[in-house]
């Protein structure tokens, strides 16, 4: 089976929750038999349903080790204690928090996954993960834009990792030849 096919099927929340660094690498790892159908929290009973399907499997219960499938949630800052540390900016698979250093921060509603990253690097605890109001399930449109937000803050992350080490790779010859001079200076200070 082709991981795209799978890929299509899981909800794009990005969570790790299946155990793997995202819903791409889950579903390739289902694909080459790696990973059972069954460690998608945020798929839930119908995900799971719809993998089963698309393999011609038998549906498995939500793997409790992987966590309990839970209405759908999004995060909330609590802007009174945030003391824009940004630890919650990186942690976001979908760039659906904003906020500068040392400003407060808010969450895009609309664009969170619900995937819970963001709560545990928050020093200050001011993050909470409450259920979407009205209730709604994660739909097909959710997770396509879930997928665009990602792999665009993949690209952008990966063109930001480029410029650094390219930054690095420039100032080395500097360093070298910094190192090369401070060589030259001890010995001619040691005298013949």
């Amino acid at each position: 089976m082709h991981a795209d096919q799978i890929d299509s099927l899981l909800p794009q929340t990005q969570c790790t929750k299946c155990g793997y660094a995202g819903c791409r690498p889950y579903a390739e790892a289902i694909a080459v038999g790696e990973a059972e159908i069954n460690q998608c929290p945020p798929g839930g009973a119908a995900g799971i349903e719809k993998l089963a399907q698309l393999l011609a499997r038998l549906p498995l219960p939500l793997n409790a080790a992987n966590g309990v499938e839970q209405p759908r949630r999004f995060a909330v800052i609590d802007e009174a204690r945030c003391i824009g540390c940004t630890l919650c900016i990186p942690a976001c698979p979908v760039d659906a928090i904003v906020g500068a250093a040392k400003r407060m921060h808010t969450v895009i509603a609309s664009h969170c996954t619900g995937c819970d990253l963001c709560v545990a690097p928050c020093p200050m605890d001011c993050i909470a993960m409450v259920p979407v109001q009205p209730a709604r399930a994660w739909s097909a449109d959710d997770a396509q834009a879930a997928r665009i937000r990602y792999q665009a803050q993949r690209a952008r992350q990966c063109a930001a990792d480029a410029v650094q080490q390219s930054a690095s790779l420039e100032r080395m010859p500097s360093a070298v030849t910094a190192a090369v001079e401070r060589a030259r200076l001890r010995r001619t200070a040691a005298g013949p």
